[in-house]
């Protein structure tokens, strides 16, 4: 195998795409391939078919074949619970993390201090959709199934034992919301507090560095990190203080760290990665692109004209305002709270649909940059996701965010799966190259100071309503 014919594979397995990238060792995209998966969504529960997520891996890797193939990396969605026997095999369809099932629980827990007890142990601020709350409904409300399965494992690990026989997940799935941050093991005394220490032997080992094997195919292949982290490496967020803010259905910002700070309101995770000491502060909101696929639905917009109606508006959208806390769950970063529903103010006869799209880009905005504020961010910022293809909403964001921001497009998380994968079996790639940004957007000077003062208003009408969600 020559240089000059090494490619490197990068495995996606989203929550409803699966996708596989192929790059040569400059990280150039050879080739990429996609398959769409299905989620059953009935009564408050989101499952998806294990077999259907397999096959859908086995299809995109055999698109891109085998032929000097110089190793595979693997990431996917994380949270949920997917539930195998001995041999890999799924006993139950996978519970997804958009599940609401636990809400409850997790409410019951909130109130009785348990929640912010393992946050304070873990860093991890629990949500309905995350294994602990998942396992323990489960233990309650169909221990039959746990008792047939031999793993709880999370998306990847699921795809990884189908495709080596290799049962293991890794530090950045385990950090939620089981594993010690500090000893990069699980804490018994968390489990224990969640009363499941009955069912601790279905927790995967943790492979620490990542877990290692080998195809069918005879190609090495690499188990994580999941999605968030491998968007980090694959957006070149390693260095303390910068951050990553993924645009999509939900916005996720991570924030580069080397201190662990467990105080503060809990809410979000730190996510361990392949360096001990070194984490991700993440705040995964629940706001993000949906908000705006609602605003667009309502006002019959479609998604090809937002840039030029955003051109048509000044920043303050003629005075209408949006807390744009849409999720029927309410939000989860950088605080929780679950009745908290999004809020229109400013809004006359005279408004048009362009001020209503205005106003939740500019929401979505103050909403990630209250995220990346509390994350902790102080260096540079990389922005990837489905909404770095409106090049106007990337400019609001860097108007908003008062900073410049690198735009990161090309299958991140594929690349990132790659980068860890290239670290863990000693293969130099030249990281720079594979993580340069598409393009700097600028922010401009005067929409940076307007909005730095909108911010502030942002908050304090923020505070109003979390307020009278509680009442």
């Amino acid at each position: 195998m020559t240089g000059s014919t090494t490619r490197y594979i990068g495995v996606d397995v989203g929550t409803s795409v699966v996708k596989a990238a192929a790059f040569d060792p400059g990280g150039r995209a050879l080739a990429v391939e996609s398959r769409p998966v299905g989620l059953a969504i009935h009564g408050g529960s989101v499952e998806q078919d294990m077999d259907e997520v397999y096959g859908a891996v086995r299809e995109v890797l055999a698109a891109l074949g085998s032929d000097g193939v110089g190793f595979v990396g693997l990431t996917g969605q994380g949270d949920g619970v997917w539930l195998v026997d001995a041999a890999g095999r799924p006993v139950r369809k996978a519970i997804s993390w958009m599940d609401g099932r636990a809400h409850e629980l997790v409410g019951s827990w909130l109130a009785s201090g348990v929640f912010e007890a393992v946050y304070r142990r873990t860093g991890s601020a629990m949500f309905p959709g995350c294994p602990g709350p998942l396992l323990a409904w489960l233990d309650r409300h169909e221990p039959a199934s746990l008792d047939a399965a031999a793993t709880a494992l999370y998306c990847k690990d699921m795809v990884f034992q189908r495709l080596t026989g290799v049962r293991a997940t890794d530090v950045s799935d385990a950090s939620m919301p089981f594993l010690d941050p500090v000893t990069r093991a699980y804490a018994p005394d968390v489990v224990a507090a969640l009363g499941l220490t009955h069912r601790a032997p279905l927790l995967a080992p943790v492979s620490d560095p990542v877990a290692t094997a080998a195809l069918p195919s005879g190609s090495r292949i690499s188990n994580g990190p999941y999605d968030l982290p491998a968007c980090a490496l694959g957006a070149g967020v390693t260095r303390p203080g910068d951050g990553l803010l993924i645009v999509g259905t939900c916005l996720a910002s991570l924030v580069a760290t080397e201190r662990l700070d467990l105080d503060g309101e809990p809410a979000g995770l730190h996510i361990s990665t392949d360096r001990p000491g070194h984490w991700l502060r993440a705040m995964p909101a629940m706001v993000g692109t949906a908000a705006l696929d609602w605003v667009l639905t309502t006002t019959g917009v479609r998604h090809t004209e937002v840039d030029a109606l955003l051109a048509t508006t000044a920043p303050g959208a003629n005075g209408v305002r949006v807390l744009p806390y849409f999720a029927p769950s309410g939000e989860r970063a950088p605080f929780v709270e679950p009745r908290l529903r999004a809020e229109f103010t400013g809004v006359s006869l005279e408004t048009t649909p362009a001020d209503l799209i205005r106003a939740v880009c500019e929401g979505i905005g103050f909403a990630a940059r209250h995220c990346l504020e509390a994350a902790g961010l102080t260096g540079t910022l990389a922005l990837c996701g489905g909404g770095t293809r409106s090049p106007a909403w990337m400019r609001l964001f860097a108007d908003v965010l008062g900073r410049p921001v690198r735009i990161v497009e090309g299958e991140v998380g594929a690349r990132g799966a790659v980068l860890a994968a290239a670290e863990r079996f000693g293969v130099q790639l030249d990281t720079a190259a594979w993580t340069a940004p598409t393009a700097v957007v600028e922010p401009d000077p005067a929409h940076a100071a307007y909005y730095a003062k909108a911010y502030e208003d942002h908050l304090n009408r923020l505070a109003e309503a979390r307020t009278h969600a509680r009442a």
